[in-house]
């Protein structure tokens, strides 16, 4: 009796983790190559929130300075931090994500799960992400808007002010998730419909995506969700 519930577990887990820990990768690898640009996005809406005189104009302004200056690299401060808080973020998120799904599929014994399901799992699997990450994210944040050059390190970031302060954009943070729960929601469902086509093209079961069409289909859901969501980050933003 304790023999099926185990080797399931094991199963579950195991699957649970492979899935993270490719999430994991893709977004240290997305997060670094894109960083200088987050960097300037970050250090011009900074600005632009506060009242003090505006050097930037645009998101240009904040990279010319960095080159005449002669501090190109330090579009990259921060850029540790960033991505321990990407990878973890992303392995926390896909984990907590599958192991949600597989779990309720196998409770409701269904073979895939609606989107009304699928966006709570999304949802819960996000609120974790966040409140386990969102010291990292702020101290990152802080790390982008310091001087150029004048950064300071992980520790000493974090240990500024209050504990609080870490978590002062939570709330944000938290609205959010709706983002990526829209994006895996709307990635899993166009997922299933590619494999359901390309299985009865080829009268045999549904095999894994391949990495263009999963680069694809991530790239649109990814797109989708940004165009819904993007009023709310805006107004977050401002």
């Amino acid at each position: 009796m304790t023999a099926k519930p185990c080797g399931y577990w094991m199963a579950l887990n195991f699957e649970s983790l492979t899935e993270a820990t490719s999430g994991a990768i893709g977004a240290l690898v997305s997060t670094t190559v894109l960083y200088p640009l987050d960097t300037c996005k970050t250090k011009y809406q900074a600005e632009a929130r506060s009242r003090h005189q505006q050097r930037y104009r645009n998101l240009s302004d904040v990279l010319w300075e960095a080159i005449h200056n002669g501090q190109v690299l330090s579009l990259y401060q921060g850029l540790g931090t960033k991505n321990l808080q990407s990878v973890i973020q992303q392995f926390v998120y896909f984990y907590g994500y599958s192991f949600l799904k597989r779990l309720y599929l196998k409770r409701s014994n269904s073979k895939s799960m609606g989107t009304v399901a699928n966006l709570i799992v999304a949802a819960a699997a996000g609120a974790c992400t966040s409140i386990i990450t969102q010291p990292l994210d702020t101290a990152s944040s802080k790390m982008q808007t310091s001087e150029f050059g004048k950064s300071k390190g992980l520790w000493k970031t974090l240990t500024e002010g209050k504990w609080s302060d870490s978590f002062d954009g939570l709330g944000i943070s938290l609205l959010l998730t709706a983002n990526p729960s829209i994006q895996y929601t709307i990635f899993d469902q166009l997922k299933n419909r590619l494999l359901k086509t390309n299985s009865r093209k080829s009268d045999s079961s549904p095999q894994a995506l391949s990495a263009s069409a999963a680069f694809l289909l991530g790239a649109l859901s990814k797109t989708i969700a940004t165009c819904l969501t993007y009023p709310a980050i805006s107004f977050v933003q401002v």
